[in-house]
């Protein structure tokens, strides 16, 4: 693994490299999801899941400027707790991310449902896509397989056009809608049940499941870049903060724009009556806002298609890197000689895209899934970090994020809270697909011989407990949040917050210095040694000139 990566990304690139992937298909339906779930109370849902994602995007801050690696945030928890809790991760964080591929196809095909042509409006009907839409879906998704299968330089080269138009077509809708009538009463002074019409447990549904949590995922990038970033212990936190407020703006005027272009009409059924294939696009059309339309539905295949096929090169290396952990099978370990990409990973997560698509037929559904796997997947990092601060407190920290004993607490009791408001069963249905992979893991562990196993379950013991302990909360939680009502609505939130402070100091707890983090460690400074005898031989020669 090469640590010495050539420094040559800023602050400001960074940041445009988070926002770039943070804005993807989520802001063409997040605000229309969250205003059915919880009114007008969705612009508070919005900020809600921005403080959460910061929390966490925080501590995973100070994991990318110590280990400075390419999709580094496969591997944090390994390095703290064991090779089983980083495959507990490392999975939560693949079906996050794997299933972003789809919903992105999805997307695209949803908008174009409100074509003016009787054929495009069939291809979305009822909340899901029709078998021709699904087909057109599928063929997105080969064309984002293709954008990468001979390697990423020809996705690279449209991607920064792709950025640049994709800041600036949110932040036109908004202001455009705004502009052509915006009913100020429907922000609650005039629609039934005033600002939150469901009460504030919608709000934080809303957070959990309208695709908030899903539409700020991107800030990965900055830190997954960390190993190229010019003075990682500034620059990295100024990329991840800095694209996760910026795009807290632009969702919230988006939020508020739709919220004010709807008509009496709109709201005839009540805001959960609100049925918008494509929300942003039917609007304009309704204020005869004709070039928007245009820019939308141009916009509604080139923001998701780069995002899709960003993520068919990210979710390729992952599977990669499982296979360097000793937990997916040799063949995708295999790069192509020519064009230096795992091809073999590439095909599998293709496979697995095309089964998404059978079983999540609209951008709605796909959302719910991806929040919460992806919210599994943020657990370990607030844990990983604290963990090594007590475990290896020698290690150099390029980062040292003030107040961490305050955040990553915070962090994790917030990720539990997602959790739990993603109401049960959706709760209770990931959680499971989680643990159904552990039998992989088992298999590779007796193939190695079971290494130090004890050890191994003994640091990832409280995640395996805790999975299932949120899963049971969730269960006999408030009905508010689809539990059985054993716990009162507010009780049940406070033994969720309780639980989960009880499992951070466990999880904190449970880490050690690893031999993983050793080997990095070691590799670290055979690299650092090798850099220094190159630098030493290029002053030689320099002398040698001027002598």
């Amino acid at each position: 693994m090469n640590h010495q990566h050539s420094r040559h990304i800023g602050p400001i690139a960074l940041m445009l490299t988070g926002l770039g992937s943070i804005i993807g298909s989520g802001w063409l339906f997040g605000a229309a999801h969250a205003a059915q779930i919880a009114g007008p109370a969705a612009i508070v849902a919005w900020l809600v899941g921005m403080v959460i994602i910061l929390s966490i995007a925080l501590s995973y801050a100070e994991l990318g400027a110590m280990f400075p690696e390419s999709g580094g945030m496969v591997r944090y928890a390994r390095y703290s707790h064991g090779s089983l809790l980083g495959f507990i991760a490392a999975w939560a964080n693949w079906i996050a991310i794997v299933a972003v591929i789809p919903i992105e196809a999805e997307a695209s095909v949803q908008y174009m449902s409100s074509w003016p042509w009787p054929w495009a409006q069939a291809l979305y009907q009822h909340g899901e896509l029709n078998p021709t839409g699904l087909g057109i879906a599928a063929v997105l998704v080969v064309v984002y397989f293709l954008l990468n299968y001979w390697g990423v330089k020809l996705f690279a080269k449209a991607n920064s056009a792709i950025t640049v138009f994709k800041l600036v077509v949110p932040a036109l809708t908004a202001l455009a809608l705004i502009d052509s009538g915006f009913h100020s009463g429907n922000l609650g002074s005039a629609t039934p049940g005033g600002f939150a019409p469901f009460g504030w447990a919608s709000v934080m549904t809303a957070v959990a499941t309208s695709g908030i949590v899903f539409s700020f995922n991107g800030f990965q990038s900055p830190i997954n870049l960390a190993g190229e970033a010019r003075n990682p212990g500034k620059s990295i936190p100024f990329g991840v903060i800095g694209s996760i407020l910026l795009a807290a703006v632009i969702y919230v005027l988006l939020q508020v724009a739709f919220l004010g272009a709807l008509t009496p009409a709109d709201l005839a059924h009540g805001w959960q009556g609100i049925d918008f294939s494509s929300p942003f696009a039917q609007l304009a059309l309704a204020f005869g806002l004709n070039w928007l339309v245009m820019t939308l539905y141009f916009d509604a295949f080139v923001s998701p298609s780069g995002t899709g096929a960003t993520y068919m090169a990210t979710t390729s290396r992952m599977i990669y890197g499982m296979q360097k952990n000793g937990t997916m099978p040799a063949l995708f370990g295999h790069i192509h000689p020519l064009y230096r990409i795992p091809r073999a990973a590439m095909w599998f997560n293709l496979a697995v895209s095309f089964m998404f698509l059978f079983f999540f037929r609209g951008w709605g559904t796909l959302a719910a899934v991806i929040s919460v796997a992806t919210v599994i997947s943020y657990l370990t990092g607030p844990i990983s970090a604290a963990s090594l601060r007590r475990a290896a407190p020698d290690l150099p920290r390029p980062l040292r994020l003030a107040g961490l004993n305050l955040i990553a607490p915070f962090a994790f009791v917030c990720a539990s809270l997602v959790l739990y408001w993603a109401r049960w069963p959706l709760t209770g249905q990931i959680i499971f697909l989680i643990v159904a992979a552990l039998p992989v893991y088992f298999w590779y562990q007796a193939k190695a011989g079971w290494p130090d196993f004890g050890r191994e379950v003994k640091g990832a013991l409280w995640m395996v407990l805790y999975l299932p302990a949120l899963a049971l909360l969730s269960y006999v939680g408030s009905t508010d949040f689809g539990g059985i009502g054993l716990l009162p609505y507010g009780v049940d939130m406070a033994v969720v917050a309780l639980m989960a402070l009880g499992f951070y100091a466990w999880g904190v707890n449970s880490g050690w210095r690893t031999r993983y983090l050793e080997q990095e460690h070691d590799a670290a400074a055979v690299a650092a040694m090798h850099e220094a005898s190159q630098e030493s031989k290029r002053a030689g020669r320099l002398a040698g000139q001027n002598a």
